[in-house]
């Protein structure tokens, strides 16, 4: 309380004025009170805010006393003469004020209320009267209203001199304008000022466009110059317009004058962005270093300035990790090499673009990406290594194993041919395209029981072919396609007379080439005997009885049969003698023959 305006009671708290408070000259008081308790050095205090409420103690005072004007007698009715301005201190309804003409000595003029222009209500002639005295009252709104009065003295009318035409109008105006594109029709772009200093009819000016308003997107109105849009702008569609306007005077003859008035339709972000392509289709080849450029992407935007600035990226999907776009350029680029063998193609449809207008606009492509095959991976067998067996009988041609290797790789580079290597002794060959093993010739497991060779799988890659090697281990399993051979034929056994029954006198052997039970040979006699028994097993021949006397002599026919399915035989001759008889032992016959086909089996009988 700087002024000393207020008091307060210090037992009580009461606050009470002083002084005679004034709204106009402070309206709101902040005291800070302090309190005590006893003695206690401790101090509270708070704040009080005192508004003080406006009552209508002061009147309307106006800035100037009196005036004087002087208007021509041409002016026409509704012409503004005059302007009183006055004040009031007072806030609210109390400091409004309202103006009015007091008293009248014509109806000749009118005044606003608001604003306190006086207008002509009608032509004024100088001939009928000179001058006029207007009392003007300013008064305020407040309860009791208070009024101040003006008087305007020696309101004179001059004798005016005809004038002749000879001052062209001149443009006052910018010859330059600038409107957004988004206005609506009727939208004021410029106010076209003329001046021409002649009087009357002279001075009067009407503005026209001569050219440049060809769509007719602009109105002119000829009386106040004032431009407007009678249609929709488009920036994008014509960005500027050049109009010839004509400011023409009434006088006789009329003069005018021109100005070429440029209008620059200024942007807004009403373009969105539109990619050149909706759908991008590239391919980009596996195991390249990150960073690999795969392909650019570009969109237009028909706006300017930021609004037409452009910014790349990928929405996050399921394929934009591995990819990454420069924002600015729209150029995209790998993150990681690329695998074709485990995702070869790539769709991101993501591929974003917007402005950086406000708001923002934006749009989408789909980008297409086909990941190229490298040669990078080798075929492979399905099996580490192929073992078969086979029967020894099978025909020449016959098929006895289809290898099978596959290779990720795509095109040339995953297509495989098949191939032998290692000797196969002309046994067998393989089928290039299928991979199918087959016989070349007869096998014979008596011959060769296994045969060891590798396979090769290629693929058809024009540049670095890549192979694979197996290998093969086939087993010629046996048939029974050889008979028993006797290792001696005939058998010559010498028998003493006095030979004791059931001891062996003669043993026979066989053998067969051939495996297991097609290797297994059994012998018997083929013509029933008595004296004699043969062991099946051993080949033992057996004396079953005493031999009858020293003479004795006997031809035995002994069988060799394998065990196979059929069974294969050989036969052969076994010789029986006791020793007196050695020397008498002959051939039934000098001369044997024997027809023998081509190609018999070893063994036959």
């Amino acid at each position: 309380d700087p002024h000393g305006r207020f008091s307060i009671d210090p037992q009580f708290g009461i606050i009470r004025s002083k002084k005679q408070l004034d709204y106009e000259t402070q309206s709101v008081a902040v005291l800070t009170v302090q309190s005590q308790l006893g003695n206690s050095p401790v101090y509270s205090s708070t704040q009080v805010n005192i508004s003080v409420i406006d009552i209508n103690d002061n009147p309307p005072v106006f800035l100037t006393k009196s005036d004087k004007v002087t208007i021509s007698h041409t002016q026409p009715p509704g012409t503004a003469v005059y302007i009183a301005h006055a004040e009031d201190k007072d806030s609210g309804l109390n400091g409004a004020i309202k103006y009015s003409i007091a008293s009248k000595q014509s109806n000749a003029f009118s005044i606003d209320p608001s604003l306190g222009v006086v207008n002509l209500t009608r032509t004024v002639f100088a001939d009928k009267q000179q001058e006029y005295t207007l009392h003007i009252a300013a008064e305020d709104c407040g309860s009791p209203p208070l009024t101040s009065l003006l008087m305007v003295d020696s309101l004179a009318a001059k004798i005016v001199i005809l004038d002749i035409n000879d001052n062209s109008p001149s443009f006052m105006s910018s010859p330059l304008s600038y409107v957004m594109e988004d206005v609506e029709v009727g939208f004021l772009v410029q106010h076209i000022i003329a001046k021409d200093p002649d009087e009357g009819r002279n001075g009067q000016v009407t503005y026209h466009i001569l050219s440049g308003n060809e769509n007719k997107a602009f109105v002119l109105d000829k009386i106040t110059g004032l431009l407007t849009t009678a249609q929709l702008l488009d920036r994008e569609i014509q960005e500027h317009y050049s109009l010839t306007v004509m400011a023409l005077d009434d006088g006789s003859p009329a003069l005018s004058a021109t100005q070429v008035l440029t209008i620059i339709v200024l942007d807004v972000n009403d373009e969105t962005p539109i990619f050149l392509k909706q759908f991008y289709e590239t391919a980009v080849r596996e195991n390249q270093d990150p960073g690999e450029f795969v392909i650019v992407v570009e969109a237009v935007d028909r706006d300017t300035g930021l609004n037409s600035l452009l910014r790349y990226e990928i929405l996050p999907g399921t394929d934009y990790e591995k990819f990454k776009m420069n924002s600015d350029s729209g150029e995209l680029v790998t993150t990681a090499s690329l695998d074709r063998e485990t995702q070869e193609v790539f769709s991101i449809k993501g591929n974003s673009c917007h402005d950086l207008g406000s708001p923002l606009r934006s749009s989408t492509a789909q980008l297409y990406l086909t990941v190229l095959d490298e040669n990078d991976h080798n075929p492979l067998f399905a099996k580490t290594q192929y073992q078969i067996s086979v029967r020894e009988d099978l025909e020449e041609g016959s098929a006895i194993l289809d290898l099978f290797a596959s290779d990720e790789d795509d095109g040339l580079n995953g297509e495989v041919t098949y191939s032998l290597i290692d000797d196969t002794f002309g046994v067998f060959a393989i089928d290039s395209v299928t991979g199918s093993i087959v016989t070349t010739k007869a096998l014979d497991r008596e011959t060769k029981s296994q045969y060891t060779f590798r396979a090769v799988a290629s693929d058809c890659s024009t540049h670095l072919p890549r192979s694979t090697t197996v290998s093969v281990v086939v087993h010629v399993d046996d048939v029974n396609d050889n008979d028993p051979v006797f290792l001696q034929n005939p058998i010559r056994a010498f028998v003493p007379a006095e030979t004791c029954v059931n001891e062996t006198v003669a043993t026979v052997r066989a053998e067969d080439v051939d495996l297991g039970s097609n290797g297994a040979v059994v012998f018997s006699l083929m013509i029933a005997e008595t004296v004699f028994q043969i062991d099946a097993k051993t080949g033992d021949i057996i004396l079953q009885e005493p031999l009858a006397s020293n003479e004795f002599s006997t031809q035995l026919l002994v069988m060799a049969s394998d065990q196979g399915i059929p069974p294969r035989t050989a036969t052969a001759m076994v010789i029986i003698f006791t020793e007196e008889q050695e020397e008498e032992i002959s051939f039934s016959r000098s001369l044997y023959e024997a027809s023998v086909p081509e190609n018999s089996a070893a063994g036959g009988h």
